[in-house]
Parts: C-alpha cells; structure tokens; sequence
C-alpha cells in the first residue's frame, strides 16, 4: 500500500486529475489558481459535505461509492432549482496514512456520476485532516428559464414528488442491522440514483415551488412551507414507496412507509404545481398547499416524527 503521505501533493495530483470527469462548459479547468467556465443565462450555486463517519462509513462504502454520492447530492441541487449543471468545485482532505488508490478510487467515483450528465470537474483542493472530509461545490446555468426556488408554494398548489421514495433509508437500516447482502436498498443507499433533469422539466411545466428531499419528505416539506409561508397537507397513502424499500421492510420485518416519509437521501424532488396542472411523467401528487398555518401536516396532523437533523442527537 502507497499512502498519500507517502507520494506528497503534486504527485498526487497528478495521478488524480486525468481521472477526473471532464465538460464543455470550461474555458479553463483544473490546474491553475481558477477556473474559467462560460455560462447561458444566470449561474445556480450550490455546496454541500460528506464527513466521514457521519455520512459515509469505509467499511459499508467503496471510495468510487463515495465520489458518487459526493457528486450526486451535488448534481441534484442544481436540478432542484430548474438549472442544468455543468460543472463540480471538489474539496478532499485525508489523513496521511489514506490509500492512494482509495484517492483514485474516489475520482473514478466522480466520473462516473458526471460524465453521463456532461458535468466535469474543474478545481478544488486536497489537503490534510484527521479524517476523511469532501465539500463540493455544484454549478449550473439556466439556459433562460427562471430559476424555481422553494418559497413560492400558494395556497391551491398540488404537492408533488419526482420518484418513489424509502430505498435509501431503508438501505442504511439493513446496513446498520448487517443483514440484506445484495439488496437493491443497500445500492441505493450507496449510491443514490435520481433522474437528473427532472427539475427542468418540472420548472417547464410550470412547478412554482422546488426543491431536493435529502433529510426526509415531511422535514423538507415543511422546510418548503416555512420559506412559502403556507402549509403542506401531505397525504400518507399517497406517498409512493419505492419497492425495494418494501423488500428491505419485509427482511427486517417493519414497515416501509416511515422510511418514505421521513429518511432522505433518494434525493429525488419535492415541487408545488398550480391546481390542475398536467404532472410530468414519473411524478406523483402527495398533497396541496394549504393557508392558514406555516409547517408540514401528515394526514392533518403535526407528525411525531420529520426526519434527518443534522445537529440531533
């Protein structure tokens, strides 16, 4: 094993940046102090972590797992505003004592998740730490179409979301339970696959209010209803779940649903449509927006539980 310790900065670096996904959008990319990127229309932003042993474990992931994920959850939110991403910003530090390949490992990760989508990286940093930490920076353009932020839900709206939701969550629970060996959760879970280019076609068709469920359907929806400072009625038989969310509850013997409401990290899309509206394919109404009170209610009730807070217990 070469550590990264061992091999030193420049060299790393060199063996790491031809692995690295490529895009059209880069006037300049990585290797110098910026990047020079040309945009159509305005420029959408958006960053996001992974620290290890809080959102990744090594033994559960591989490093591509990783720079996957890192690299999806990134992608989505660009999506989630109705922009097409073009272009990662990608920030890794790591002890000393880390695999080299497991570095190499991690930008095979990246490509993988980009190049389908023609996202390239275009710069960052590596540097040293006590642990495993990724911060990536997504950026995209909105080709002239308005941007669709998450405060602009009314009263009358249909909630909706993109895809059925729970395969991730319920792949972390049969990851934390050591059971489910080649369940297609645990995959989902390691690497989330939602369809990118959802959001554009949801800002196309009209969508007033979106955004990416990541930390749970009814904490994001409520999310959603303190920015538009409305209501969201979520209907609990309306919810799709995903199926390999339901096989994972029968292994483990529970219900799947509580998984959809509230796990995250499918990363698929909450939006609001105006009443009436032709949904695009693959979506599914969970709900209205209501007036009166500002938050989230499952079944017209406060829920006992939301989902992921970064800062619980």
């Amino acid at each position: 094993m070469t550590t990264i310790g061992e091999m030193g900065e420049d060299a790393l670096i060199d063996l790491f940046a031809p692995r690295l996904p490529d895009t059209d959008a880069a006037l300049l990319g990585p290797g110098d102090d910026a990047a020079v990127l040309s945009v159509d229309g305005n420029l959408v932003v958006s960053s996001d972590m992974l620290i290890e042993g809080r959102h990744f474990r090594r033994e559960w992931s591989t490093a591509a797992d990783v720079g996957w994920r890192a690299a999806m959850q990134n992608i989505v939110d660009i999506d989630a505003m109705g922009a097409v991403p073009t272009a990662l910003q990608v920030m890794l530090a790591a002890p000393p004592d880390t695999d080299v390949e497991w570095v190499l490992g991690f930008a095979d990760g990246l490509r993988e998740a980009c190049e389908p989508h023609g996202v390239g990286v275009v710069g960052g940093d590596l540097s040293g730490a006590s642990e495993i930490a990724i911060s990536v920076t997504a950026l995209g353009e909105t080709h002239g179409v308005e941007p669709v932020t998450r405060a602009d839900a009314a009263p009358g709206d249909i909630v909706a979301v993109s895809a059925p939701l729970g395969a991730a969550a319920a792949g972390l629970a049969l990851l934390t339970a050591g059971t489910g060996e080649g369940l297609e959760a645990i995959g989902l879970f390691l690497r989330p696959r939602p369809l990118i280019g959802a959001g554009l076609e949801a800002a196309l068709r009209g969508a007033t209010a979106m955004m990416d469920v990541s930390d749970g359907l009814l904490r994001d929806a409520g999310r959603m209803a303190r920015a538009s400072e409305a209501g969201l009625d979520i209907e609990s038989a309306s919810v799709p779940v995903h199926p390999a969310a339901t096989e994972a509850g029968r292994v483990l013997g529970v219900g799947a649903l509580a998984w959809a409401l509230t796990g995250g990290e499918d990363h698929c899309l909450l939006a609001t449509f105006p009443a009436g509206a032709f949904l695009p394919d693959g979506w599914t109404q969970v709900g209205v927006v209501t007036d009166g009170y500002q938050g989230v209610r499952l079944d017209g009730a406060i829920p006992d539980a939301l989902g992921w807070d970064h800062f619980g217990a």
